[in-house]
């Protein structure tokens, strides 16, 4: 899988510890079905996701909107709501 570290990873660890976020491809991520259908015409192989793929958490700063707008109501948590907890 190709994958790279978000370049916020120093900011992201104090709000994380425990998150590794990594940039992935939209088809990479696997995301929840109940989101992917709402994605539909992105471009699985280019779109942008931010994320910790086992901890179902992603950061909407380096996510594509339409992606954090799919994600809201799933069991994937935005990396602010970690930082609020």
């Amino acid at each position: 899988m190709s994958s790279r570290a978000c370049p916020d990873w120093p900011a992201l660890m104090e709000i994380a510890p425990e998150v590794q976020f990594r940039h992935y491809t939209l088809a990479e991520a696997q995301l929840p079905v109940d989101a992917f259908v709402r994605l539909e015409g992105l471009d699985p192989n280019a779109v942008s996701v931010c994320a910790d793929l086992d901890a179902h958490v992603f950061n909407p700063e380096h996510t594509e909107p339409r992606i954090v707008e799919a994600l809201r109501g799933t069991h994937w948590l935005d990396v602010r709501e970690i930082r609020r907890g």
